[in-house]
């Protein structure tokens, strides 16, 4: 796999939903672009971390572990995946800094390997801040990708109106005229 394709049918979510967008189904079969150290650098790459965080093993390994916590706590009751998300956000943190700019933050962390994960769950928190009903899983019973709702009224239901929602178009309209 290079690390130039992104082979995943939606990308360009919040890093946190981005992580969990490494796994999505193709023709009923579940894909994980993260099976493989060559699949984190093409997911380092497409969101801008490969210049700062190496794509090993031992990066890869933390990384999943991220996005198991944040499956869980995105698809099922927060207070039962807080604990999972808190225990990879306790191997980073956010240092107050001054620069010529004036105020400003940088993650630290103890062991870099921890840092797109540590990433990822920091940005989930934001997005819970920001708007926690804006994050969705797409309502197509067969995927498995999630977005953060950018529409104005705030009613999207699919990942993507071309995909997920063209199907279940095309299948309400087969019920009906199977019906009559």
């Amino acid at each position: 796999m290079s690390a130039a394709r992104d082979p995943r049918p939606l990308t360009g979510e919040p890093l946190a939903l981005d992580l969990l967008n490494t796994r999505w189904n193709r023709e009923g079969v579940t894909q994980d672009l993260l099976a493989e150290v060559d699949g984190l650098a093409v997911w380092l790459a497409a969101n801008g971390l490969d210049g700062r965080f190496t794509a090993d093993a031992t990066t890869l390994r933390h990384t999943l572990r991220a996005r198991d916590a944040l499956k869980r706590a995105v698809d099922g009751p927060l207070a039962e995946g807080a604990p999972a998300v808190d225990a990879v956000l306790d191997h980073g943190r956010i240092r107050a800094t001054l620069g010529a700019e004036g105020p400003g933050e940088r993650a630290e962390f103890a062991d870099d390997a921890w840092g797109p994960g540590w990433l990822a769950a920091r940005n989930y928190l934001e997005l819970l801040a920001t708007a926690p009903d804006r994050i969705r899983g797409c309502a197509h019973a067969s995927c498995v990708l999630h977005f953060f709702d950018t529409s104005r009224n705030g009613t999207r239901r699919w990942c993507s109106m071309a995909a997920c929602g063209n199907r279940a178009k095309a299948s309400r309209h087969y019920a009906r005229s199977k019906d009559a």
